[in-house]
C-alpha cells in the first residue's frame, strides 16, 4: 500500500488541485460522457478562481469543510478531496480524485477517511456522493467502502452511514 500524507489544502495548492481534477475527469469520463459534457464538467469542477476562493476564504460557505490534499513521499500532490455538511447530519463528498499513477495505493481511501472524520466532527451521520455517470469508473471503489445507490431514479447518488 502506498503511503500518503493528507493535509488541508493551502493557497499554493490551488493550481495543482485544478489540474489534477481536470486530468482525472478527462481520463475517467471522456469516453463515457462524450466531449462536450466532459468539457462542461471540467469547466465547472476545475475552475481555478473557484478553487482558489474556496481555499483562501476563511470559513467559506456554511457547511463547507474545505479541500484536502494527499502528498506522496516526495511531497508532490497526488490526490484531492473536498466535502462538507450542507444539511445537518448529511455529509457530502464534492470531489475525490487521485493521480493515475497513484491509484490503487490507498490514497483515495486516506482522503475519504480524512474527509469522513471532518464530516463526523460536524455532526454528519451519513455521507453522500453524486457520480457524473451511471457507468462511473469510481463506482467499485465507492461500493467497496460501503456506499450504496439511493432509490432510483437517482442511481448516480450514493449513500453510506458514517
Amino acid at each position: 500500500m502506498q503511503l500518503a500524507d493528507v493535509r488541508a489544502a493551502e493557497a499554493a495548492d490551488a493550481t495543482t488541485i485544478s489540474r489534477l481534477l481536470a486530468e482525472a475527469i478527462r481520463g475517467s469520463y471522456a469516453e463515457i460522457l462524450g466531449e462536450i459534457p466532459t468539457r462542461r464538467l471540467v469547466s465547472t469542477q476545475c475552475a481555478l478562481p473557484r478553487i482558489r476562493a474556496e481555499i483562501e476564504i476563511p470559513g467559506g460557505a456554511p457547511g463547507w469543510l474545505g479541500w484536502l490534499v494527499a502528498t506522496g513521499a516526495d511531497g508532490a500532490l497526488i490526490g484531492v478531496a473536498a466535502g462538507g455538511v450542507p444539511v445537518p447530519g448529511e455529509g457530502e463528498l464534492y470531489a475525490l480524485a487521485v493521480c493515475p499513477g497513484s491509484r490503487r495505493g490507498g490514497v483515495g481511501s486516506a482522503l475519504l477517511a480524512a474527509a469522513s472524520d471532518r464530516m463526523r466532527a460536524f455532526g454528519a451521520t451519513e455521507q453522500r456522493v453524486t457520480l457524473p455517470a451511471d457507468r462511473d469508473p469510481s463506482l467499485p471503489f465507492y461500493e467497496r467502502v460501503g456506499f450504496a445507490p439511493l432509490a432510483a431514479p437517482t442511481n448516480n447518488r450514493l449513500n453510506r452511514p458514517l
